[in-house]
């Protein structure tokens, strides 16, 4: 257990804000300005209150109301709160996806703490990319952090059937195309997908990411699943903002937390909710930010024998609402201690250890978190895929796959990116039938550019209406946490910078083997290697601004998409001051 800091102690703030000089008067003064007390500035610890908030990201659209509940903690603690916007990328609204601006709202956040006058921070996160960026801001300046997600939506409903954010809307897109569905009943059910405040409340990534927070003990125990609506949703807030100035005192920092025992119990807590893929990217990007040596065998390892014992969408039926109801992620930890997959030492930002915190909670439905024995996979998590069509890795999510796909051999059917298989995929003079394998290319990290969430490509009509309702694909791309289906995601090395699959041609044979963990494209050595020779880049590349940056400078999925300038390194907490 880490040892706590001494109390009192000078601390990081009054580098701004203790004494009589010059610059003190100028940094204080100022801040009075809106009718701040001069004792506030005390020497107390000032909390920094990372807000996402964004009328353009809806799923974040109530954070503003949850951050006074996290101001009466810090009040209460006797800390002082000071809320800072921070750069907030909607996966639902920012073009041409989320993804591209994860890193640059990372650097945003490292250097809001960083050059601001903070001893501690509160991470207000909900939609996808928001919990990682700001995770990584924060585990780059180590200063003490904790996170606070906004929570689920409430379940959605249509015409009695349970509806998920995301899931069904795949789910109804396809049944339009297949003539089960009119466009009309597909608008009506738009309404029915978003009725209140919050994140996907499927498991998708905002839910994995939430719970990927608390299982690395970066949040409160029970934080990731209360609905955002929900009056406890506050109270978690409020709880938060009192936790953060004792974590100060404490001195109880990201790098103590974020540990490679930490990253372990995240990956097999992902394992055992059905979470998403996305969180492969996420979690090694963060890890690297506090120097631990986590790699996509880690992945494959930690994962592989964990079952699936969250029977939420989309690989199962129910939503957040009823995980919470259940007990939530608690419970599942618990569930991973007593099977002896979870290191029950990990220190949280509770300042207690991952089981002190779970040892006691209890399963109130035993149809929403199942009995290991009636685990929707008994080998859950993310498959990591290799071969000479993946040198450096791929991942697919059994829990959301067709078990009779996961071995499998089928022809190629290529589109060279995403405006390819748009201006195809409906044309029912296309040669694809339900035994071919869907590949797309140039949508990874550098191709898309950002690597959007492309992966889960539709089926064709012609195959839909025949009843078929999953395709082996395969691509460089990313999936929706939402999304489900028989899909290779994060191909490696992308096809942009003339990874196999950049010379993957239409009636090549793929063979899957996800018990062997294999993907293999059925040419020999020789011709693979005279097509890479011949190989040549056929995507437009950016000229300018942070599009040209992220072109220049990101990583492969493999290792977490991050810019190759960040992955690694912490500075200095203080800067100098310039007056």
């Amino acid at each position: 257990m880490k040892k706590k800091a001494e109390w009192p102690r000078r601390l990081r703030s009054q580098e701004w804000y203790g004494g009589t000089s010059r610059d003190v008067i100028y940094h204080r003064g100022w801040m009075k300005n809106q009718g701040y007390p001069h004792d506030l500035f005390d020497g107390r610890p000032v909390i920094g209150i990372l807000n996402t908030w964004s009328d353009m990201t809806p799923c974040n659209g109530h954070l503003r109301e949850l951050a006074e509940k996290v101001k009466a903690g810090v009040w209460e603690a006797g800390g002082f709160p000071l809320e800072v916007p921070v750069f907030s990328a909607s996966e639902n609204t920012f073009r041409p996806t989320a993804m591209m601006y994860r890193n640059l709202a990372a650097l945003a956040v490292e250097e809001a703490i960083r050059g601001q006058p903070m001893d501690g921070c509160v991470l207000m996160v909900g939609c996808d990319k928001t919990t990682p960026s700001l995770l990584m801001g924060a585990a780059s300046v180590d200063l003490p952090s904790i996170v606070v997600t906004g929570g689920p939506m409430l379940n959605g409903y249509f015409r009695g059937e349970r509806v998920g954010s995301g899931t069904h809307l795949w789910k109804f897109s396809e049944m339009v195309k297949a003539g089960e569905m009119t466009q009309a009943e597909f608008l009506e059910a738009e309404a029915s997908m978003s009725r209140s405040s919050g994140t996907c409340n499927t498991m998708g990534t905002a839910s994995t990411m939430a719970s990927m927070a608390e299982a690395l003990g970066m949040a409160l125990s029970g934080n990731a699943a209360i609905p955002a609506v929900d009056s406890r949703r506050r109270v978690m807030a409020q709880l938060t903002g009192r936790r953060i100035v004792q974590m100060v005192k404490d001195d109880l920092k990201p790098s103590d937390i974020l540990t490679k025992d930490a990253f372990e119990n995240a990956i097999r807590t992902n394992a055992a909710i059905g979470g998403s893929t996305n969180a492969v990217i996420h979690l090694l990007a963060i890890a690297g930010r506090v120097g631990v040596d986590l790699t996509l065998d880690d992945w494959d390892r930690c994962g592989r024998d964990v079952p699936t014992v969250v029977n939420l969408m989309p690989s199962g039926k129910y939503l957040m609402e009823e995980f919470f109801y259940a007990g939530g992620l608690p419970v599942v930890l618990k569930r991973l201690g007593e099977a002896g997959l979870l290191h029950k030492d990990a220190l949280t930002v509770s300042g207690e250890t991952m089981w002190d915190e779970v040892k006691d909670v209890v399963n109130w439905n035993e149809d929403v978190i199942l009995p290991a024995e009636k685990a929707l996979t008994q080998s859950g998590g993310i498959v990591v895929l290799r071969g000479n069509l993946a040198p450096k890795g791929a991942v697919l999510k059994p829990s959301a796959a067709s078990p009779h796909l996961l071995t499998h051999r089928g022809r190629a059917v290529v589109f060279e990116d995403i405006d390819d298989y748009k201006a195809k995929i409906n044309d029912d003079t296309l040669d694809i039938d339900e035994t071919c394998v869907m590949v797309m290319k140039n949508c990874g990290p550098k191709g898309y550019p950002g690597m959007a969430e492309v992966g889960n490509m539709g089926l064709p009509p012609k195959v839909l209406k025949k009843g078929i309702t999953d395709m082996v694909r395969i691509s460089d791309a990313r999936m929706s946490g939402t999304a489900y289906g028989t899909v290779v995601l994060h191909t490696s090395p992308e096809a942009a910078v003339g990874g196999p699959l950049a010379v993957v041609r239409n009636g090549d044979m793929i063979e899957l083997d996800v018990p062997n963990r294999r993907l293999h494209l059925d040419i020999s050595e020789e011709e693979l290697a005279r097509r890479l020779a011949a190989w040549t880049p056929n995507h437009d590349l950016p000229t300018s601004g942070y599009a040209w940056l992220h072109q220049q400078h990101v990583q492969g999925a493999d290792t977490g998409a991050d810019l190759d300038f960040l992955k690694g390194c912490r500075g200095s907490a203080v800067g100098k001051d310039s007056h």
